[in-house]
């Protein structure tokens, strides 16, 4: 053989393995067949590849099938469109790669040629020399024929992927998108029903020990006519199931027992800033005069205040008597529950006292230390009450003392049990409530100050809560079915958006007549005039709210990617909120 046959030989034998002679003219036809089914030419172009796939050997007679518009498709049709256009991709870079091959070998077979009389010894060792060049120059080749074939490869799949986008990739993102929330919901959000069962009851049991002895603390004569009335109601989302993370913050109202003689009085446009909490605010009237018997009077100068000459019942005076009432009854419930749990009592002015419970080791098998808020509350018959409003600074004003703002939660728990008797059983307008707290959480940790803390006030859990029973009484309670959720969801985000935009959330109850009937509002709802939740904010922070809410939405897989690493996880257990805020008070003093 000559000096350079083995190296020419070997080539053409890989070539002829990979790429046979009589194949080419076949590949060429698919690809003359496709481009003519893209151009969606007439029939005379689909006559002309029907006569050049019968001359191919092909079959005569046979032709792809016919398209909607009268014209035919371009692939055959035993391959799918699809791997028809990823093929040309796949088979470019081996066809460079075997040309550049050929064209090495074109260069080394003179040199072959002019060295075949020589000698054997220095036939051999010239072939020894010639092949390392041979072989450097074939992987040289190799190499750059493999990266200009990847980047073809990569530019041909983008622009067929482009074309594909609504079918394969539209299905793959909705997929990855209901996975991502769904495993956002199940690791970070849902609750289990045992921790939050136990949980719930050893909350009752503390809280019924504790309001009993303080009734009967109460009913020893005194001069103020202020007693509790002996039970409490439960509320909040721990009670309405759709809280999140963990069960470790419940609120109770406690009812209190006041003078008959009580009148409300709703108060609109006070002008005070009262902020987004006081969505209605009203005062409690004592008569005056001989209308308010004598033996009454301690009360008066005790739990009341006469802001512009009028006698209003104070809502700091009655928040400061029951936190003394309850520390004076704590250690007789302490003694009683010392093999059960340990609790204590923490109190901050103008805020609810928070019971604190610790479980023993041996009683609860879901050893998480909780926190209760006990909110006293003025009964104000068909299950609504009356409660003091939040401070907005560390002093408040006078006429802001003399306010109560309403409570509805019965209401509301009435009309989710409503919903959840009229809604499919596996409905998941809850699980949408569960996940857009969490993402409003997530998006808060990438926020800076001030829009950080007005973030949370925006879209507070009473203001989603809302705008979910909104869109939930418009439509079809059938299309809340978990087969939906991705959907539902995105539906509750565009309306909070529209919300924001229009600076319009309206009270779910109040002034609200388009309520179904088996939700009964008492008449004192229905009388009131609308009250608008967004009111409070100015319309730049709505913009920039709805902006938010979007991004949010649109990135909620990478937000969750990102805010649930370790270090971004809230720690086990958690800090209480009402914790966290009694403490902040207590550092601001």
């Amino acid at each position: 053989m000559e000096k350079s046959g083995s190296a020419i030989w070997l080539t053409r034998r890989l070539t002829r393995r990979r790429f046979p002679r009589k194949r080419k003219p076949r590949s060429k036809q698919r690809q003359r067949q496709q481009a003519g089914g893209r151009a969606a030419v007439g029939s005379g172009a689909a006559a002309a590849l029907g006569a050049a796939e019968g001359d191919g050997g092909g079959g005569a007679g046979r032709s792809p099938p016919a398209g909607p518009g009268g014209g035919q498709h371009g692939p055959s049709p035993r391959r799918a469109p699809a791997v028809s256009d990823s093929l040309d991709a796949r088979v470019l870079w081996p066809l460079a790669t075997c040309l550049c091959t050929a064209l090495l070998c074109l260069c080394q077979a003179p040199r072959g040629r002019a060295a075949a009389g020589e000698e054997e010894e220095e036939e051999e060792g010239a072939a020894e020399a010639g092949s390392v060049p041979l072989l450097k120059g074939s992987a040289l080749l190799l190499l750059v024929a493999v990266l200009l074939g990847s980047l073809l490869a990569r530019c041909c799949g983008s622009a067929g992927g482009a074309q594909r986008h609504g079918t394969g990739s539209g299905w793959g993102a909705a997929a990855a998108r209901r996975g991502a929330l769904e495993g956002f919901h199940a690791r970070q959000l849902r609750l289990s029903p045992h921790v939050l069962g136990h949980s719930k009851a050893h909350v009752g049991r503390v809280v019924a020990e504790l309001v009993r002895a303080a009734k009967a603390q109460g009913l020893q004569p005194g001069p103020l006519a202020l007693s509790l009335r002996g039970d409490f109601v439960r509320i909040g989302s721990a009670y309405e199931q759709h809280k999140v993370r963990s069960p470790d913050c419940f609120d109770v109202l406690v009812p209190l027992r006041l003078p008959s003689r009580l009148e409300p009085e709703p108060r609109r446009d006070l002008g005070l800033g009262l902020g987004p909490g006081a969505a209605f605010v009203c005062g409690l009237r004592a008569p005056a005069g001989a209308g308010w018997p004598r033996r009454y009077r301690p009360f008066t100068e005790g739990f009341c205040v006469e802001p512009q000459g009028r006698c209003l019942l104070s809502s700091a005076l009655v928040l400061r008597w029951f936190q003394g009432h309850l520390q004076r009854c704590l250690g007789a419930v302490r003694y009683r529950l010392q093999e059960r749990c340990r609790i204590s009592l923490s109190a901050c002015p103008g805020r609810p006292p928070t019971l604190h419970i610790l479980p023993c080791s041996d009683y609860v098998c879901c050893h998480i230390s909780m926190a209760v808020r006990l909110i006293p509350a003025i009964p104000l018959g068909d299950a609504l009450y009356l409660t003091a409003l939040p401070p907005e600074g560390p002093q408040a004003a006078p006429a802001q003392e003399a306010l109560w703002g309403l409570n509805a939660s019965r209401q509301e728990q009435r009309l989710l049990s409503w919903l959840k008797e009229q809604a499919p059983a596996s409905s998941c307008h809850l699980k949408c409530l569960q996940i857009l707290k969490g993402l409003r959480d997530l998006r808060r940790q990438g926020l800076e100050e001030p829009f950080c803390s007005l973030w949370g006030q925006v879209l507070s859990s009473y203001v989603l809560k809302t705008a979910l029973f909104s869109l939930l009484l418009q439509g079809p309670l059938e299309a809340w079915d978990e087969r939906f959720l991705v959907e539902r969801l995105e539906d509750l985000v565009m309306y909070l958006r529209d919300c924001l935009r229009k600076q319009v959330l309206m009270h779910l109850f109040l002034g609200n007549t388009s309520l179904p009937e088996a939700v009964a509002l008492p008449r004192f709802l229905k009388e009131a005039a609308p009250v608008n939740l967004l009111a409070p904010f100015d319309g730049p922070t709505l913009d920039m709210a709805a902006f938010q809410l979007l991004y949010t939405w649109s990135q909620a897989p990478h937000l969750i990617r990102v805010y649930s690493r370790p270090r971004y996880l809230r720690p086990t257990p958690a800090p209480c909120r009402h914790v966290v805020e009694a403490r902040q008070e207590l550092h601001g003093e």
